[in-house]
């Protein structure tokens, strides 16, 4: 069983050695019992009822990647079959056991020994399974038989069977950590966490019904009984999180028979005329668009240390943003943003077809109304689930500030109604119901992308959110994904025109839209990825492009520009 300091959060989250994922995933509900199944599991292809065995592949990462060892994806017709045995330590199991998957693209069967469970359907969502009564005394052996047909009814993000551009590497199979929970019969199975300014609303879903929670607060621990599901207690000289103070209040949560820790922050953001408010007061967001790709592990770094480094090298070039591009991370990526205080916008993870005329195309030149893409009974359901779900996922995490629903009119229908019941589930952050085009009328910003020329737009009542603009280009040799075709939307010859192209860009059209009442701004991107190039470091992450000193720059004349409105 693994062990972790259990008074210490930090100790648990940030100890990711080099090529590992054996590291506590789920932030917000952390127990002492922690079985991780990564490491290597044996991978076989069937098709035709006949099974083909690969070997072994190096978990968590898709077959895909250069990280697993396996470097093949999925033919027509054909599904992996994943094998891994496995036997509980002394101990372990008095109780629940509770089997959890971070998330498996797309349709995952998963068996324990004899038993088969529902299937799951849906590629960036984690899933558990009570596996208690399939369990042996000895050796166990799980089985996981993963379909992946590129299903664009399901949310699917931006991969493509024909890579390249602005599309990248399709990815299938188990993705995320594996790993098994021992619970009490009767046990807290999730939290809510709802900050005020002053406040905090503790919502445990199970457990007994009374209830005891100590915060560790800046001036000693408080002590709080309840009963029920439900409290709200008061902080007394609330410490607020803000990108430049990130600070995290911890708390154990015990029934007597279940113990839990997390940890809360204090932060509003909310909407007021025509601008975006953090705790009450005008905060101006400046950002950089995230895929989340990376050259060796495709959906995943080599370690979390991959997340970390992301984050803090963005930090030290100026920026307090990121928005998490049409794609959905562990929840580790979310837990380094709470902590090191960078703010997330996170798109839905989209579904539909996409069409480059109607999507990109024409709304470039102008025509960006009166678009819609019909959407099947099937497409519906899976979108408005996963929306929810993503919510429900994301919705104790502090640094998540912005949802934007549909991506320039990618798959977009019903954007009113859908805006509309996501406000009504999460009232508590920023909604951007249609980022970049075919704007309807509910939106909590007006959302623009600037590409190909000035930025420079009418600013109406509501935020005004540049979403998506730059793009340069800078071919770096030696770090490039394909040495044959680069993509783009300016090329720069060498990082010394970049960043002089950066500074122009910003002091002469960002700076002066700021004056004028621009909210955010989201810069592409923070990596290069695959054949797209315009990153402000390499695919894999050993150059970065952008000068420390010219970002200094942009920084300081974006404060002064907030400080003048």
């Amino acid at each position: 069983m693994k062990k972790h300091k259990f008074n210490d959060l930090s100790t648990i989250f940030e100890k990711a050695s080099s090529l590992t994922w054996s590291i506590y995933p789920r932030p917000h509900l952390v127990r002492e019992s922690y079985l991780p199944l990564d490491g290597t599991w044996e991978l076989g292809v069937k098709s035709c009822g006949r099974l083909l065995p690969l070997g072994g592949i190096k978990m968590p990462y898709v077959p895909e990647s250069r990280l697993s060892g396996i470097m093949r994806t999925l033919g027509e017709g054909e599904t992996w079959v994943y094998t891994r045995r496995f036997t509980l330590p002394d101990g372990f199991g008095v109780g629940r056991v509770l089997l959890h998957f971070g998330a498996v693209d797309q349709i995952a069967r998963v068996s324990v020994n004899a038993d088969t469970f529902p299937e799951h359907i849906g590629g960036y969502l984690p899933f558990t399974y009570d596996i208690t009564d399939s369990l042996n005394y000895g050796e166990n052996t799980l089985t996981v038989e993963v379909t992946d047909r590129l299903d664009t009814d399901i949310p699917y993000g931006k991969q493509s069977k024909k890579r390249g551009g602005m599309w990248y590497t399709p990815i299938s199979g188990i993705w995320q950590t594996v790993w098994l929970e021992s619970v009490p019969d009767n046990f807290i199975s999730a939290l809510k966490l709802t900050p005020t300014l002053d406040s905090i609303c503790i919502e445990a879903v199970g457990g007994n019904e009374k209830k005891t929670v100590v915060i560790e607060a800046p001036d000693g621990a408080m002590t709080h009984e309840f009963s029920g599901e439900c409290c709200e207690i008061k902080i007394d000289a609330p410490r607020l999180w803000t990108p430049e103070d990130p600070y995290l209040y911890h708390f154990t949560l015990s029934d007597g028979n279940d113990t839990v820790k997390s940890y809360f922050a204090l932060r509003t953001v909310t909407v007021s005329g025509s601008r975006i408010l953090l705790n009450g007061k005008p905060y101006y967001f400046h950002g950089l668009l995230d895929q989340g790709y990376y050259s060796d592990g495709i959906y995943l770094p080599a370690s979390p240390e991959g997340y970390m480094w992301d984050i803090k090298t963005m930090k030290s070039l100026g920026f307090n943003m990121l928005r998490k591009h049409i794609k959905l991370e562990p929840e580790l990526f979310y837990y380094y943003c709470d902590k090191y205080g960078m703010v997330v916008f996170q798109d839905m993870v989209n579904s539909g077809k996409y069409s480059f005329l109607i999507d990109t195309a024409l709304p470039t030149v102008g025509l960006r109304r009166g678009v819609v893409h019909p959407a099947s009974v099937r497409r519906r359901e899976l979108f408005e689930c996963h929306c929810e779900d993503t919510v429900r996922y994301l919705y104790n995490h502090p640094c998540v500030c912005y949802y934007t629903l549909f991506n320039e009119g990618w798959g977009q229908y019903d954007s009113d109604r859908i805006c509309g019941e996501m406000k009504a589930l999460d009232s508590t952050r920023v909604w951007d119901a249609t980022s970049g085009w075919f704007t309807e009328r509910v939106s909590d910003v007006q959302s623009e992308h600037v590409y190909f020329k000035k930025v420079d737009f009418k600013i109406g009542a509501r935020p005004a959110v540049l979403s998506e603009f730059g793009g340069y280009s800078c071919r770096i040799d030696g770090h490039v994904y394909n040495p044959d075709k680069s993509y783009g939307y300016k090329a720069m010859s060498d990082t010394a025109e970049l960043n002089a192209a950066l500074k122009r860009l910003y002091l002469n059209e960002v700076v002066p839209m700021i004056r004028r009442g621009l909210c955010a701004s989201v810069l592409t991107q923070v990596s290069d990825v695959e054949d797209e190039i315009n990153g402000l470091v390499t695919y894999d992450r050993q150059v970065v492009k952008a000068d420390a000193g010219v970002m200094a720059e942009i920084r300081a004349a974006i404060d002064a520009a907030v400080t003048e409105c």
